[in-house]
């Protein structure tokens, strides 16, 4: 979905230990990886220490960027904004840093993960247990609140943001996947017969 990412400016939402936007540098893009988590940023340092590798880390929400408008070729956010920050927000924001032109991919749980994964611990099943009425923003018994719209309110609200939406990819695991490699919401088996999660791709009209 990425493509040649060499010489672009890239920015990570919610990025974590910016895994990922290692992976981006390595590619020959010019990321910058931005995460609410301060202990998740240290993390971030140590690994850039240990692999000699060099990129901003910014401290900052999603949903509020203190960076200058139209700045970013691509903005990439693998789960951590979609479900933690509002969409109206978040892609808000991404549709302002980014350049005409730009590019949003962003990965993010199924709309059918949301409406089979219990409330208490363990592994989405066969049945559904909430409307999809309930999905747009869920609070979790143990604490926590997600976002996980349907694909209507995505679509909605990619639009009002201004981008124009190139793709929705549905991912199932591969046949010999294991366990282990998922969420703990989400079991092999379940995820090879039904999409465990939702890739969209949308660009900024140029």
């Amino acid at each position: 979905m990425l493509g040649d990412v060499a010489g672009l400016d890239v920015l990570e939402l919610a990025g974590g230990t910016a895994y990922l936007s290692a992976w981006l540098d390595r590619a020959g893009a010019r990321p910058v990886s931005l995460d609410l988590s301060r202990h998740q940023l240290e993390t971030a340092r140590r690994c850039q220490a240990s692999f000699e590798t060099a990129f901003p880390l910014l401290e900052a929400d999603a949903e509020e960027i203190p960076l200058r408008a139209a700045s970013f070729d691509l903005v990439v956010s693998e789960y951590g904004a979609a479900p933690w920050c509002d969409p109206r927000r978040w892609l808000a924001e991404a549709a302002r840093l980014l350049r005409p032109g730009g590019r949003l991919i962003f990965l993010t749980h199924s709309v059918l993960v949301g409406l089979c994964v219990p409330e208490d611990e363990g592994f989405a099943g066969d049945r559904l247990l909430r409307s999809p009425r309930d999905l747009a923003c869920i609070s979790w018994p143990g604490g926590g609140v997600e976002h996980h719209p349907g694909h209507g309110d995505w679509i909605r609200e990619l639009r009002k943001a201004g981008f124009e939406i190139d793709a929705l990819h549905e991912i199932y695991a591969p046949p010999d996947a294991q366990t282990s490699e998922y969420y703990e919401i989400v079991s092999a088996d379940w995820a090879s017969r039904w999409p465990a999660e939702d890739l969209w791709v949308a660009h900024l009209p140029g």
